[in-house]
């Protein structure tokens, strides 16, 4: 971690992390006495500029606050984000309008503003970080291999994160529909004993609890200062069994009619969590995870409807402090001119996946080099190769005709 007071209180920034203190940074910014704060108003104190860049700084403190500000700006900012408002026609000629009328167009925008009015806008505005949960690092963090994002960039730079099979040590890379990733069971803190730490949920789930009225019943073993029960010998005992020759069908009976035991409480789950992560036990919608395996499925790209979106954030997704911080960087884009720059970014995985289609498949994978940087000349004998194969093909199609 760069900075040490990352998780400080006096600040009270909230950040991607099961941490103690975060756990109280996001009470005070959400519902605590810092939530106020957040409530910009128009007659405020504080100018629009200043409105800006403290949503700006609150946004970026939890979404990748350890990517720098100018990469962030040029590759994890999307470009657009989704224009979802009701498409109304302004002129139209008569036949359109008929034609209009006869499929029913009208009653469906009718109730398409209906929803609108009913439900809101869909909150696209938290989408601007789509590109941030897409980070490898940020899947293994929601699927709840690790307890914060910090740690999850750690597994992947020390090779424990595989991706697709591979070992893979970008942290950088932002992932496609349809990749796996895989973390080393060795590496999970949470399979380990920690002290003053784990908490055993499923044991204090399936404790049985006493009922209305009745006193939990004590443990067999004696208290302090009671004598314990006289043990029996041998000879007391085989007297006891033949005085009672039904016993072993009595015990028989009784077992056949009670129930098996349940399963024991150890072998249900192999994780062991602290005490302060169930309000972070959550998984999105396009996270398809195991638990079993240790792996996860990124299925799609987070979308985001009327009244629900996708992207885990503290703050409200279509409040004023994400249109704040929207605005604040719309204004200061940076623009990417060039083949060159381009090439020089971190790598993402659509574009990776459509150059392979376009060459010929995974057999012409495209390689990319330290620094997103790819190698020309590697490029250019892997083309002429593929050439070569493609000329070969036409020939016999020609030959066979």
């Amino acid at each position: 971690m760069r900075n040490r007071g990352i998780l400080s209180i006096r600040r009270a920034l909230p950040r991607m992390s099961w941490a103690p203190k975060n756990l109280y940074n996001l009470w005070r910014r959400t519902v605590g006495p810092d939530a106020d704060a957040l409530r910009f108003r128009a007659t405020g104190s504080t100018t629009l500029f200043q409105q800006r860049w403290k949503s700006k700084a609150l946004m970026r403190a939890y979404h990748g606050d350890y990517i720098p500000e100018k990469i962030f700006k040029r590759w994890y900012l999307p470009e657009t984000l989704p224009d979802v408002r009701p498409q109304r026609s302004t002129s139209a000629s008569d036949d359109k309008a008929d034609l209009a009328e006869y499929a029913r167009r009208k009653e469906r925008a009718k109730s398409f503003e209906e929803n609108i009015e009913r439900k809101g806008m869909a909150p696209v505005g938290s989408l601007m970080m789509s590109e941030v949960e897409r980070r490898i690092d940020s899947v293994v963090y929601r699927s709840c291999f690790a307890h914060s994002i910090y740690e999850a960039r750690r597994l992947v730079v020390h090779g424990d994160v595989y991706l697709n099979g591979k070992k893979h040590t970008n942290a950088n890379t932002r992932l496609a529909p349809g990749d796996m990733i895989t973390v080393n069971p060795d590496a999970i803190r949470y399979f380990k004993d920690l002290p003053t730490e784990q908490d055993d949920v499923i044991a204090r789930y399936f404790e049985p609890k006493p009922k209305e009225g009745e006193e939990p019943t004590a443990a067999a073993t004696p208290a302090e200062g009671e004598a314990a029960p006289p043990a029996t010998t041998p000879a007391e005992g085989e007297a006891a069994t033949e005085s009672s020759p039904s016993s072993s069908e009595a015990e028989s009976s009784s077992e056949a009619a009670t129930p098996a035991p349940p399963a024991p409480v150890d072998k249900l789950t192999p994780f062991k969590l602290p005490y302060y992560a169930s309000p972070h036990l959550f998984i999105p919608a396009y996270i398809e995870p195991s638990f079993s395996t240790c792996s996860a499925i990124y299925v799609r790209h987070p979308t985001a409807r009327p009244g629900y979106s996708e992207i885990p954030t503290p703050y409200d997704a279509d409040g004023a402090l994400v249109r704040y911080a929207w605005e604040w960087y719309v204004q200061r884009r940076p623009r990417v001119r060039g083949t060159r720059r381009l090439t020089q970014g971190p790598e993402d995985r659509v574009k990776t996946v459509k150059e392979q289609e376009e060459v010929g498949g995974p057999a012409f994978n495209v390689r990319v080099g330290k620094g997103g940087k790819r190698n020309l000349k590697e490029d250019i004998e892997r083309f002429k190769r593929a050439m070569k194969v493609a000329r070969g093909a036409k020939g016999k199609v020609a030959a066979n005709a």
